[in-house]
């Protein structure tokens, strides 16, 4: 049995515990490293001792989401599209799907470097550079825009190598790149004095890494995808199939990234100290929420490919056994980010105004902490499905349409900075109890009985 084919049975066949943990402790562990590669720009400019600094790598952070937020659009569709096509033994289409995804990436990629080097100072201001943090933040932006294109390609295919079977090449790639940037980031940041701009080279240099690796497992005989331009296609079945799943799970991504831009403006009428202790609270919340992202995205290819294969009991089965998983996962993620809020926050903040923010935001975000792995499950479990328009409506619910209400009611009834973070976790809660109702709706419309193999 080659190795392809070997992940493939593991998918049918393992016992459902075994086959979980397979898929999401690798996954988890990846999600982790990119905490780590996240925070690292934080940390280390933060030992520069200037807030400033600081507030420029958290303005800059949007933008970055909104790129992240295009590989997400081709890996999550492509995911989806290509664990459903192996559960249903189309070997062919997934090569089409894989090759669309890398090619898409990169042209789009490229078009995005361009306009942000044109255009790095609207950029800036349009995510709340002050005058006095404009400079940090243009130089951070202008510097991570050449790394655009690999910043999109190994997000993208972190996800869809998982697709075949592979979590642990999936794992190891991002390992790779964010271990690059997590070494790199004291040497240049505070070794060569090259601050903020060490930082933004670091992460360029992290991702062009993680790319390298994952193009060469991908043109190698270990994978049953495909890069090669032969099999690009705008094929409806192929384009269509990919943008279904991943324009929703991309439009989450570029909500929660312009969200990220209003909080901080709404936060910039209490100071840029505000600001930065907001930015280090959102780091801090990430501790919790890449761990439990890092169980939902895990699933995905296993829930698609019983999806694809038509077990539904299998389907059912893994669901819920990795609910229960999540949802006490959340719980002691909860509890650890809520009791070390204050060392976290003052291991990059020492400016006593934007402690006290930083501290009193990050104990406020986690509140969301018990719903989160219900809500991160019930997204990817909607998406190993194909399910476009439930996927559209959760996608542009959180951060969006639930989401903005809650922040004017929050800033107009009480006006205080605190008052305002609150509008994260009391969103969580209302789009985590919408993900139930539309994956109940979603799953009884297009898994019914009837079709079921096992």
């Amino acid at each position: 049995m080659n190795p392809n084919e070997k992940s493939m049975t593991f998918f049918r066949d393992a016992p459902v515990p075994k086959a979980v943990f397979a898929n999401i402790i690798p996954s988890i562990i990846s999600m982790l490293m990119v905490l780590l590669y996240n925070l690292a720009d934080t940390v280390f400019i933060g030992q520069t001792r200037d807030a400033l600094m600081v507030t420029a790598v958290s303005l800059a952070t949007p933008v970055f989401l909104l790129f992240m937020a295009i590989g997400m659009l081709f890996g999550i569709g492509g995911t989806s599209l290509i664990s459903r096509k192996l559960g249903e033994g189309d070997y062919h289409m997934a090569k089409r799907a894989s090759s669309f995804c890398f090619w898409g990436g990169t042209v789009i990629g490229v078009i995005s470097t361009v306009g942000i080097l044109f255009y790095a100072e609207p950029v800036a201001r349009a995510v709340g550079a002050s005058d006095d943090s404009l400079e940090f933040t243009k130089q951070y932006l202008t510097i991570v825009a050449f790394g655009i294109p690999f910043l999109i390609i190994s997000n993208a295919f972190s996800n869809i190598i998982r697709a075949e079977g592979h979590p642990k090449t999936a794992m190891t790639g991002m390992i790779v790149g964010n271990l690059v940037n997590i070494i790199l980031d004291p040497i240049m940041i505070l070794g060569l004095g090259w601050d903020v701009a060490g930082a933004a080279l670091a992460t360029v240099l992290g991702n062009v890494v993680s790319t390298v690796f994952y193009m060469a497992h991908l043109c190698s005989k270990g994978s049953m995808l495909s890069l090669r331009p032969r099999y690009f296609t705008l094929n409806r079945a192929v384009s269509l199939g990919v943008l279904a799943i991943g324009i929703p799970a991309a439009l989450n991504s570029v909500l929660m990234s312009t969200s990220n831009i209003v909080i901080n403006k709404v936060m910039a009428n209490y100071g840029d100290m505000a600001v930065a202790g907001l930015g280090v609270a959102m780091k801090v919340n990430t501790i919790a929420v890449m761990l439990l992202i890092g169980i939902g995205i895990g699933i995905q290819p296993l829930l698609g490919f019983c999806y694809g294969a038509r077990m539904r009991k299998r389907y059912l089965a893994v669901l819920r056994f990795t609910l229960i998983f999540a949802f006490i996962t959340s719980i002691v993620m909860t509890l650890v980010c809520y009791i070390f809020a204050g060392p976290l926050v003052r291991f990059i903040l020492e400016e006593p105004s934007a402690y006290d923010y930083g501290f009193t935001f990050s104990r406020v975000y986690i509140l969301s902490g018990p719903v989160l792995g219900i809500l991160f499950v019930m997204i990817n479990a909607i998406q190993s499905t194909g399910a476009m328009i439930p996927s559209l409506i959760l996608s542009i619910s959180r951060q969006g349409i639930i989401y903005y209400p809650m922040l004017i009611i929050f800033t107009n009834l009480f006006d205080t900075a605190k008052m305002a973070a609150m509008t994260q976790p009391v969103t969580d809660y209302i789009a985590a109890t919408l993900a139930v109702i539309l994956f109940i709706v979603t799953f009884r419309k297009h898994f019914p009985k009837y079709q079921s193999t096992d």
